[in-house]
């Protein structure tokens, strides 16, 4: 895929391919589009351009002059709970921290929103009560668990 617009992410670490190719490995329609390597004249960078589920993104690895902000993250919107149960628990491995409401951040700080469709159903829902409810099992959760949600969202 070529596009002319990506958002990119900077590292510090001397990690960006690295971290392409992770995430490339959890979502589907994902990969490494192409890489270039240098020096700019302060020091030597990376720029990697890949996608994830065919969206664009790119990493440019340049040293530690700016730093990853959960201000900027990744939303995943999955298809049930066992894929978010899985890109959880990938991404808050070794190193990764649990956050709030379904974000977290992972190994190369990186941050993310993991949430299965259900959830986005029942906090649009059209009926307020339903919606509101919802909102408010989920401002409870790390993780999202969209059963106790739905049984929190129904409940009288």
């Amino acid at each position: 895929m070529s596009s002319s617009i990506r958002t990119c992410l900077w590292f510090r670490d001397g990690r960006g391919r690295e971290a392409a190719e992770f995430y490339c490995s959890l979502i589907p329609g994902s990969r490494v589009e192409r890489t270039f390597s240098g020096d700019a004249g302060n020091g030597p960078f990376s720029v990697i351009d890949f996608s994830l589920g065919g969206v664009p993104y790119q990493i440019l690895d340049a040293g530690p002059h700016f730093t990853l902000t959960e201000a900027v993250s990744i939303s995943v919107e999955t298809a049930d709970q066992a894929e978010t149960d899985r890109l959880w628990t990938a991404l808050t491995a070794d190193g990764g921290e649990e956050s709030v409401c379904g974000w977290l951040k992972d190994r190369y700080g990186v941050s993310w929103q993991i949430f299965p469709r259900r959830l986005t159903e029942l906090t649009m829902n059209a009926d307020k009560n339903v919606s509101a409810k919802a909102m408010a099992a989920m401002m409870k959760q790390k993780k999202i668990d969209i059963a106790a949600i739905e049984a929190a969202a129904v409940r009288d």
